[in-house]
C-alpha cells in the first residue's frame, strides 16, 4: 500500500463526527433543579376521609340536628348560612360571629354537585379566615 493510501485511511479515522452531549446534560440538570426548587412550593390540600370500618353498634345521629353552623351551596352557586342567603364577601364576618357564639362547633358544608368548585374553595377559605380549623363536608348518599 502506498503512503498516500495510508494517510487517507488515518485521516478518515480522525474525521469521524462526535456527538457533544454537554449541552443536553446542562439542559437536563437545569430542568431537574427547577423541579427540585418548585416541588416544595406546591401545596396540596389533603382530605382525610372517615374510617369506613364503622361499627353497627354506633348510634346514628342526623347530621343537621347537632349543627349550629350550616353552609349550603346551591346548584346556582348561591350560599346559605343557617338557611339565610349570604354574599361570599360577607361570609367571613358572619362565620366569625358564629365562631364567637359557638367556639367548639364545626361548620357543616352541604355542597351541591352541580355547583362550581370555586364556590366551595371560597367557602373553605372563608371558614379558615374566620378561625375554623375543621369543617364537615356532608355528602348525600345515592
Amino acid at each position: 500500500m502506498s503512503r498516500r493510501a495510508l494517510r487517507a485511511l488515518n485521516v478518515r479515522e480522525v474525521d469521524e463526527p462526535a456527538v457533544n452531549l454537554t449541552p443536553l446534560i446542562d439542559v437536563v440538570f437545569v430542568i431537574l433543579i427547577m423541579f427540585i426548587v418548585v416541588a416544595p412550593l406546591l401545596d396540596l390540600d389533603r382530605v382525610e376521609l372517615a374510617d369506613s370500618s364503622g361499627n353497627a353498634k354506633e348510634e346514628v345521629v342526623s347530621v343537621q340536628e347537632n349543627a349550629p353552623i350550616t353552609i349550603h351551596v346551591r346548584r346556582d352557586n348561591q350560599v346559605l348560612l343557617n338557611s339565610k342567603p349570604v354574599n361570599l364577601e360577607l361570609l367571613v364576618d358572619f362565620l366569625r360571629r358564629a365562631k364567637e357564639q359557638h367556639p367548639n362547633a364545626r361548620p357543616q358544608v352541604f355542597h351541591d354537585k352541580k355547583a362550581h368548585f370555586g364556590t366551595y374553595q371560597a367557602v373553605k377559605n372563608a371558614a379558615e379566615a374566620a378561625g375554623f380549623e375543621e369543617m364537615d363536608i356532608v355528602l348525600k348518599p345515592r
